[in-house]
């Protein structure tokens, strides 16, 4: 048995991927600019509560370590954390972190 993996298309860093798939240039630019919207409030979340554990260690003067345990979590990811690699985590994963810290997180939609 033979599993094709060879790729028919790349989009190139700064392409737009809607237009790859077929959408009209107005259309593909405006989903483009929409994913675009929604990537960046992903970000300035996940920043904000990155901002929220780094405050929480700082206040706390613990050291990674402690803080690793007390957040349920390995050093290298209170360091992530701490450097604001928000790629690495997901939103959930920083609100838990932040319940293991006994902060409690708000939602507000507007």
């Amino acid at each position: 048995m033979s599993i094709e993996t060879k790729s028919a298309h790349i989009t190139p860093a700064g392409g737009n991927v809607f237009a790859d798939l077929g959408f009209g240039p107005e259309e593909a630019a405006a989903l483009q600019a929409e994913s675009k919207r929604i990537i960046s409030e992903k970000l300035a979340i996940k920043e904000s509560l990155m901002t929220e554990l780094a405050e929480w260690i700082d206040e706390k003067k613990l050291k990674q370590a402690e803080a690793a345990e007390i957040l349920g979590v390995s050093r290298p990811r209170v360091s992530d954390v701490i450097n604001k690699k928000s790629i690495k985590f997901t939103i959930d994963a920083l609100v838990d972190m932040l319940a293991r810290a006994g902060k409690h997180v708000q939602l507000s939609v507007q």
